[in-house]
């Protein structure tokens, strides 16, 4: 029964399908009190879904007793690109840096600068050491920048401003952006199924 796993989550150690140490850094934030470590996944992320590809990789995870496996799968939705790059955008430039991604984005989008809003998608799939997985979802809505600002964050961050903030993401604290990133939202509801 899940429910009997929960009762201990405090002490349980959280594996995480990642080496993204900026990806562990925001993830051990939220859940603060739980053991948090990353796990190398050598998954070739082909799903056609953020939850196709979350549950991918939860699945790969070599899980010990006491231990819950969880993965994410996320990306950036802009609407004038038809929902690209979508799943697909850790791999949308060549190498994926930060810089290469968002200077590609926005030269994609230098002719289609009337529509600039978008949305940052996260899926979380966690497995139950006995196998069961389930999946929640968060999302922040948006716009995209004419230009790059702000050093923190990772990927997209520094061209992201969420709805009603005038700061991106990577111009943000931490914790301000853990307050409202789509992953921070999907971690919250994450945290509601370990309680």
């Amino acid at each position: 029964m899940p429910g009997a796993i929960w009762r201990f989550s405090v002490r349980t150690k959280i594996i995480v399908a990642t080496t993204n140490e900026h990806k562990l850094r925001e993830i051990g934030a939220v859940l603060r009190g739980y053991r948090v470590k990353g796990q190398g996944s050598r998954v070739v992320e082909d799903g056609k879904t953020f939850e196709a590809n979350a549950i991918k990789k939860v699945r790969s995870l070599k899980l010990k007793e006491g231990e819950i496996g969880i993965a994410d799968d996320s990306g950036l939705m802009v609407n004038c690109l038809g929902g690209r790059p979508g799943v697909r955008s850790a791999r949308f430039a060549t190498p994926p840096t930060a810089e290469n991604l968002c200077r590609k984005l926005l030269r994609v989008m230098r002719s289609r600068s009337a529509n600039r809003r978008a949305s940052f998608v996260c899926v979380i799939a966690v497995k139950w050491p006995a196998g069961k997985i389930r999946t929640v979802k968060g999302v922040v809505h948006g716009r995209i920048t004419n230009q790059m600002r702000g050093s923190h964050g990772f990927g997209y961050d520094p061209v992201f401003v969420p709805s009603s903030y005038k700061k991106t993401f990577a111009e943000m604290s931490a914790a301000g952006k853990n307050r409202l990133s789509h992953r921070g939202r999907a971690l919250r509801h994450l945290k509601k199924l370990l309680k």
